[in-house]
């Protein structure tokens, strides 16, 4: 989500009151159904939780599509601000402005992780706007006196009754909220959030945290009624000094592990949410508001977290903006070939990068449609503005520079762009002094008024005086390579990056061409229309109707992971990319490929593995260990101009000719790329002549067989391949001393010693080290 408008002078969340747990759930619509015909409605990918029932016909049809309404084929993802109450004398966007017949889902924005561990909206009291607050006199804004609480939740499930296709979600976390939250009187307390709540100081997974979150997130939901829980943490990446600066001195320390703590956060809420869904007659959503740039995902290994998640809202939006000085577009759909920024960066200029500029939306999309079916992603688009300053060079402003002389105070940034100020600033926030934070944060209401020299008359809520005049003329520029427009300020030399009809319009057809499951939008308090008695813009919904109309009669989305068919037989054959370096150390990306054989026929030498990685990087993945590892096709190749024209790159992989593999041995090669990618997916292996899926890419329709006997195992795991379980052997110790031999659990994985060995770590010793890994428990 943006940065500096999730932080600065909003009001504090605050608390919940006190309701009735699972009020609601008798008027949600339940299906129950038996497990076979459940399966039948899994969306390909989507990770099974052990022993569990899922009602997935609740929320998806038999394609495994979601059911959203027939005139909704697409999502519409609309996020919904607490703050906006219109207390402090702004303009308030509540649950009845809302364009409820025009969106699919609601994300509020934002619960927190509180000192307890637990989700949260602060301390109960008539203050809070989540349960509390009351807007007497507002029309729509009436109270539904049959729930036991008031606020945004009260109007948003009366509206829900009116628009029963509608979910919602609640969203935990954001900029501000990630590592910390607002207590009862609006101050930062710096507790550590997400961070500290999913990983320890020494970086190991902090399950009790974790279980402890997941266990509220589910009363939560129940006594709240909503759909589902969006996860906003920003960010569970290894590099340094990602996020927000306040979170810098907790989040660096435990940078090693915050990926594991990630993915066991998401394996946990997954299960705990399915588990209550089993119970309740119904599927609860699990999603996440999920980075955009290529520099925050090459620190988060390969986003393993994909097979939890319903669907992923792409942050693709604050792309450029004023932590640097390169002028660029808030939003890009395409790549051009000329980003300043980039181009600084030599990343046009680099054989390795194959060219690809990585600052785009489209970019964005190919990487998680690595491992993603088309519709299990949705683009992020902004209903606010980013801008400079003082711009110099460029064409109208753009790939221009824009260099400040200080930074806003508790930024971390030594060195920053010189962000638009004043009547170019409209939703400012404070820095840690309370001074405004430089930014060119506008509403797009207030940007269509500055493009038609109209002075608004809401300036003065926003402490601008009734006879402000603007200076110069706002002239609007519009890129169709890159789909963006803007407005440049001749004489002020102010860009701002914007959104408007057309550029949504092209989106919302990428949306359609593509087969993308939709949009997401931060946030809806940022959409316009015009009020022809005022002479003015303000908020409304044309943005929103715009892409509602594109989507209504659209074809149903991709539901597929693979463009191809793949085996309807898999083996229990499980993979694994580990062993990341950290931060910046982590180029070329070199992690380590793992696989297990977890059946019970060995594989032979010259065993042959293929598997498809995301066109996000470019076609030219290799290994240092002897398998042969050669990219045999690629629906991608060159630059990324105009956009990515395919979605994978297919790989083939052997194990050497003098190298079986066991049942329950594994064997490890050095893979290299150098561009971050999601998951790789689609895998196939051929053993003695027969091809299969591999069990662990979760593909609807397929069947788990032992090799060569076209039966299902006679001891079948009982946890998907690579998904840790109860492990009976002994936990490693680090003071105790193993003989050769010496099997032992550490991590969810049996390791078996190869000599005597005492306070070496399985897991970390390599390939050729002491510790050989079994497979999962």
């Amino acid at each position: 989500m943006p940065s500096p408008s999730r932080a600065g002078a909003r009001p504090a969340l605050l608390a919940s009151a006190a309701a009735v747990a699972g009020l609601l759930l008798a008027a949600l619509p339940a299906t129950v159904s038996h497990a076979a015909d459940q399966e039948s409605c899994r969306p390909d990918g989507l990770y099974r939780t052990p022993g569990v029932a899922v009602p997935y016909c609740s929320v998806y049809d038999t394609a495994g599509r979601e059911k959203m309404g027939a005139d909704h084929q697409r999502r519409v993802i609309g996020y919904f601000t607490g703050w906006r109450t219109g207390k402090d004398g702004k303009p308030a966007y509540l649950a009845s402005d809302i364009p409820w017949d025009k969106i699919t889902h609601i994300n509020y924005a934002f619960a927190h992780v509180d000192k307890g561990n637990k989700l949260s909206v602060g301390s109960d009291g008539a203050a809070n706007p989540a349960t509390g607050t009351t807007w007497p006199g507002v029309a729509g804004a009436e109270m539904d006196p049959a729930l036991p609480y008031k606020g945004h939740f009260n109007l948003l499930n009366k509206f829900k009754k009116q628009h029963p296709d509608v979910k919602t979600l609640i969203s935990v976390g954001g900029w501000a909220e990630t590592g910390g939250y607002f207590d009862d009187s609006g101050n930062r307390v710096n507790s550590g959030g997400f961070y500290s709540m999913a990983t320890n100081a020494d970086g190991s997974v902090n399950q009790a945290g974790i279980d402890t979150f997941a266990d509220s997130a589910v009363d939560f939901i129940r006594k709240y009624g909503f759909n589902g829980v969006d996860i906003d943490y920003e960010y569970p990446t290894t590099m340094k000094d990602a996020g927000n600066p306040l979170d810098w001195s907790l989040a660096n320390g435990r940078r090693a592990g915050l990926v594991k703590g990630y993915a066991a956060l998401m394996k946990t809420l997954r299960e705990k949410l399915d588990r209550a869904g089993a119970a309740d007659g119904r599927h609860y959503l699990l999603t996440v508001a999920a980075p955009s740039s290529g520099y925050l995902l090459r620190g988060m290994e390969t986003f393993q977290v994909q097979k939890y998640l319903d669907y992923v809202n792409i942050m693709s939006y604050d792309l450029h903006g004023a932590w640097n000085e390169y002028v660029g577009p808030n939003a890009s759909l395409f790549d051009d070939g000329r980003d300043a920024e980039l181009a600084a960066s030599n990343v046009y200029g680099s054989a390795q990068y194959g060219g690809i500029g990585y600052l785009n939306t489209d970019w964005a999309y190919h990487y998680f449609r690595g491992s993603m079916p088309a519709g299990r992603i949705n683009i992020g688009l902004p209903y606010y503005t980013r801008g400079f300053k003082n711009v110099q060079g460029g064409t109208d402003g753009l790939w221009g520079r824009a260099a400040a002389s200080s930074c806003p105070a508790g930024s971390g940034l030594t060195k920053c762009g010189d962000g638009a100020v004043g009547i170019d600033n409209l939703w400012h926030d404070l820095d840690t002094n309370g001074k405004e934070s430089p930014a060119g944060s506008n509403p797009m209401w207030h940007a269509k008024n500055l493009e038609k020299g109209i002075v608004g008359d809401y300036v003065t809520r926003y402490g601008f005086p009734a006879d402000t005049e603007l200076t110069g003329t706002y002239a609007r520029k519009y890129d169709s390579t890159l789909v963006a427009p803007w407005l440049w300020n001749a004489e002020k030399k102010v860009f701002l990056s914007t959104e408007d009809e057309q550029s949504v319009a092209a989106k919302a057809d990428y949306v359609v061409d593509r087969g993308i499951g939709g949009t997401m939008v931060w946030e809806l308090a940022g959409d316009y229309s015009w009020n022809a008695a005022k002479g003015q813009y303000e908020t409304g919904d044309t943005l929103t109707s715009l892409m509602y109309d594109k989507f209504k009669s659209a074809t149903p989305y991709g539901a597929r992971k693979s463009n191809a068919d793949l085996p309807a037989q898999a083996v229990n054959v499980d993979v694994e990319f580990t062993d990341f370096k950290l931060g910046d150390s982590n180029y070329p990306i070199t992690p380590k490929l793992r696989i297990t054989n977890h059946t019970k026929t060995a594989l032979p030498g010259g065993t042959e593995f293929r598997f498809d990685y995301a066109t996000s990087a470019p076609g030219n993945a290799s290994d240092q260990s002897g398998f042969g590892t050669k990219v045999v096709r690629s629906d991608h190749t060159g630059d990324n101009v105009g956009g990515l024209k395919g979605d994978f790159h297919r790989v083939s992989l052997k194990l050497p000719a003098w190298q079986s593999l066991a049942p329950g041995a594994t064997v490890d090669l050095a893979f290299n790329y150098y561009l971050p990618v999601s998951t790789p997916s689609n895998w196939t292996v051929t053993i003695n002549g027969e091809e299969y899926a591999l069990a662990g890419d979760l593909a609807r329709g397929t069947t788990v067989v032992e090799p060569g006997t076209g039966t299902a195992p006679t001891d079948p795991p009982t946890t998907p391949p690579g998904e840790p379980g109860d492990c009976a052997e002994p936990a490693w110790d680090a003071s105790t001393a193993y003989g050769g031999g010496s099997v032992v659990s550490h991590e969810g994985h049996l390791w078996k010693a190869q000599w005597w060995t005492k306070g070496e770590e399985p897991g970390t010793t390599g390939e050729w080290g002491v510790w050989r890994d079994q497979g999962a428990c």
